[in-house]
């Protein structure tokens, strides 16, 4: 035998009913005859309670009288047919008339009783019960209506009333046994004192009347028919990745249930809990998908946890004070205290050296908990024992969840990581001897954030989830998400890795999507964006989103976002970049960048800023973080340059080869960034800094490649007209170089502290004479690496080198 309970959105619409009725014809094709447990319609309770509460203040109730009886009269007009509608009219008006009757006391006395509250709110389930039996019975002759007033029996603690299981055992039983050829159809939320009054059972009523019922006749499961495919890992309207566990045992289910997974409520679980009786969770609306089941024995799981649970809003409060170390008995009585006033608390955290304590409850209970607590410790309060009580609102509580986590090193330190990493401060943190539960108070404002965050590093089954911020629409922008397009299955698949672009902004406009911008069409969605590009603003909002896993990357060559940097590491936000500004500027700026973002738990990846996609930081950090000690640098780092002295020789003319250089995209926006030495400066000065030494741009030596003329030009097209009248100049370079048998090189050179770019003319005995293309050649020469320099070499310019050393520098950010 089963029992079977539907809640509301299980009875709240024509379609929902027909559903259940096509479930109930499923069990009895089987030859079951489930007992049936039934909630009010969804909202009817709301309203009830709306109805109830407005008329102890005086206001009139017909109009949501009305739309009470309106919604039931509907289903009973589709789903009974003409000749059997009567009697249901007549049954449910008997039922409205009582109620307006009971209103119209409230409203003519002002007064609301817990007594005639309870009566008040029984009507939802037995109209719901009683109209539905009466559905049923077209289908089901043996169908029978059950006013559950009649068998469970309670103390008289209307509103959250006490069952007595040992009567109400017998009464069930016996009713049973009587009626066993009959689909019951029992009222859920509702019972009786031993004066026959109406009790009600509290949050969660439903439920354990189901549990009630189950537990007295031994049932073989007890199905609770919701709205959601069964016990999730999250809340699936914060968490979008969330999904149904397959089976969770009585005290998993139970923790995840009293930290807000509101599919089943704690208390209801008991009676079967005692029997060892399974609990399936199923969705009325999609029956066939298996659900979740609550037993005593699971098989076992190779999850560290089960599943991550919430409470959205709750309070703290923290006392504090000398007052309390080796007091015996303070915390007996602060917490009897609370609880003779029917103050619930959530969580509660003690300092091991008892100086404080600090315990959350629910925002309505805040006020009242800080009166009886400042009245009851009023002494030690003046005479400075106590530190005045300190209240916090707007705060929630994370918990996981999971019976494996006693036997799995190192859940906490991966929870924490995720949360840190996220910049989410922890309030307070609560954690059982039986490692079942870690719970942790943070704001309410980072609480779907902090979700996100923590399911992504708990179920690695998943793939986690990068949201990118992007700067810039240029080569490199599109480039990049071009190859993010391309790439997104194989991310997913080989490095557990999803990238969202969450925002975009280049001059004119930006645009931003916390769901991922799509990279297929996502100039067509920035063009038709309303949004005016406004640096600032764009970070704000970045902010703003507060989503988890957050990469801001900056695809410029402009010092305005430069400025940023700083504020964005604070916000726990890394930063990827391919803007050398940042990093060449100031040392002072250098060290603050490196200092903030290890400080706030976040990477910051540059490696584009030197070389390209060439792994020449990365391979440096590797070499100072094991201990190794540079001696020298030799690099050409120009893979503007080196392009353009690959191909100056020849008839070639170097106005031409510069020319067709920027058209393949090999330069900065001004050529002479690059051939005046100043972007290879940036570079090497990244280098040298890399490489522990603080020295400033004015300490790189540079050997200009240009005649003043040409640096001296206003424009770029000035600058072309006067590299086009140095023709002589620089055909006297290659000439010179021609007739000796070497090459034209522009070299950097780091030793000793000192940093040096020059132009050189090299033979074929140099390390860098066999260069083509726009290739980079670096060697570094250390302890390790002395006879034999190391040696990293390929293209150092160009759109798609560049933005696949973004992209890797991404790739790195998820892996951390």
């Amino acid at each position: 035998m089963k029992v079977l309970k539907f809640g509301g959105t299980s009875v709240g619409s024509v379609n929902s009913i027909k559903t259940l009725l096509e479930i109930l014809r499923e069990e009895n094709k089987n030859g079951s005859k489930p007992v049936v447990v039934l909630s009010a319609m969804s909202g009817i309770t709301n309203l009830l309670i709306s109805m109830a509460e407005g008329a102890a203040e005086g206001k009139e109730f017909t109009a949501e009288l009305a739309e009470l009886e309106r919604r039931h009269f509907e289903v009973v007009k589709a789903l009974l047919d003409i000749q059997n509608q009567n009697p249901a009219y007549t049954r449910l008006k008997i039922h409205f008339n009582q109620l307006e009757e009971l209103l119209q006391g409230v409203l003519t006395l002002r007064e609301l009783t817990a007594k005639t509250r309870d009566t008040i709110l029984s009507y939802g389930e037995r109209c719901s019960a009683m109209m539905i039996s009466k559905i049923a019975a077209q289908h089901f002759p043996e169908a029978m209506f059950v006013d559950a007033s009649e068998l469970i029996k309670t103390d008289s603690a209307f509103g959250n009333a006490r069952v007595n299981q040992e009567l109400t055992d017998l009464l069930i039983q016996t009713f049973y046994k009587e009626h066993s050829d009959k689909l019951l159809i029992v009222t859920g939320f509702i019972a009786g004192n031993d004066a026959g009054q109406i009790t009600t059972l509290g949050r969660g009523g439903s439920d354990y009347t189901a549990a009630i019922f189950g537990s007295a006749l031994n049932a073989q499961e007890i199905q609770i028919w919701t709205d959601v495919n069964g016990m999730m890992t999250a809340d699936p309207r914060m968490v979008k990745k969330a999904f149904s566990l397959e089976e969770l045992t009585y005290t998993e289910a139970m923790e995840l249930s009293y930290f807000g997974a509101k599919v089943i409520y704690p208390p209801t679980m008991i009676p079967a809990f005692l029997k060892k009786i399974p609990i399936v969770i199923k969705n009325t609306f999609e029956p066939e998908f298996a659900g979740t089941v609550i037993r005593h024995d699971c098989k076992s799981s190779t999850l560290p946890i089960k599943g991550i649970s919430s409470i959205n809003n709750i309070s703290i409060l923290s006392l504090e004070g000398s007052g309390m170390v080796g007091k015996s008995g303070f915390s007996g009585r602060l917490f009897s205290l609370l609880a003779r006033e029917q103050i619930n608390i959530i969580l509660i955290t003690q300092s091991s050296s008892e100086h404080s304590i600090t315990f959350a409850v629910q925002p309505n209970d805040v006020e009242k908990a800080k009166f009886l607590i400042e009245q009851e410790f009023e002494l030690e309060l003046l005479a400075n024992k106590l530190e005045p009580l300190v209240v916090e609102k707007g705060q929630a509580i994370l918990a996981i969840v999971g019976e494996n986590m006693k036997q799995t090193p190192g859940v906490s330190g991966k929870l924490f990581h995720a949360l840190g990493r996220n910049g989410i401060n922890v309030r307070a943190i609560a954690q059982g001897s039986s490692e079942y539960n870690i719970s942790v108070i943070i704001s309410a404002t980072d609480l779907a954030k902090a979700l996100n965050a923590v399911h992504d590093a708990f179920f690695i089954q998943l793939t986690k989830t990068l949201h990118a911020f992007c700067l810039g629409t240029g080569n490199i922008g599109k480039t990049l998400f071009n190859q993010l397009n391309a790439h997104r299955d194989f991310l997913q698949k080989n490095n557990g890795i999803q990238v969202k672009i969450a925002g975009i902004s280049n001059t004119r406009k930006m645009v931003f999507n916390a769901d991922g911008l799509p990279l297929d069409s996502w100039e067509d969605e920035l063009a038709q964006s309303h949004h005016v590009a406004d640096l600032k603003t764009f970070i704000h909002h970045m902010k703003e989103m507060n989503l988890p896993n957050c990469v801001f990357i900056d695809n410029t060559a402009n010092p305005a976002p430069i400025g940023f940097y700083e504020e964005v590491f604070k916000s726990n936000i890394s930063v990827v970049t391919c803007n050398k500004i940042g990093n060449s500027a100031s040392y002072s700026q250098y060290k603050t960048f490196r200092d903030t973002a290890r400080r706030h738990g976040v990477d910051f990846f540059y490696e584009t800023n030197v070389g390209a996609g060439l792994p020449i930081i990365r391979t440096l950090k590797d070499l100072m973080s094991s201990g190794d000690r540079v001696q020298r640098i030799e690099a050409i780092l120009s893979g503007t340059i080196s392009f353009i002295f690959n191909y100056f020789k020849g008839d070639a003319n170097f106005h031409d080869v510069v020319k067709e250089a920027q058209e393949k995209g090999y330069t900065e926006p001004d050529p002479r960034d690059d051939l005046s030495g100043k972007d290879f400066m940036r570079k090497m000065l990244i280098l040298a800094r890399d490489a522990g030494y603080e020295m400033e741009a004015a300490d790189v030596q540079i050997d200009n490649i240009l005649p003043q003329s040409c640096l001296d030009a206003q424009t770029v097209e000035d600058f072309y007209a006067a590299l086009k009248s140095e023709d002589a100049f620089f055909a006297n370079l290659k000439d010179t170089a021609e007739r000796d048998k070497k090459v034209l090189r522009y070299i950097g050179k780091l030793e000793n502290g000192k940093a040096s770019i020059t132009l050189q003319m090299v033979d074929e005995n140099h390390p860098f004479y066999m260069l083509s293309g726009s290739d980079n050649i670096i060697s570094f020469t250390t302890d390790r690496y002395k006879d034999r320099p190391l040696v990293v070499k390929g293209p150092g310019a160009g759109a798609e080198v560049t933005a696949a050393g973004v992209f890797a520098d991404l790739i790195n950010v998820g892996a951390n």
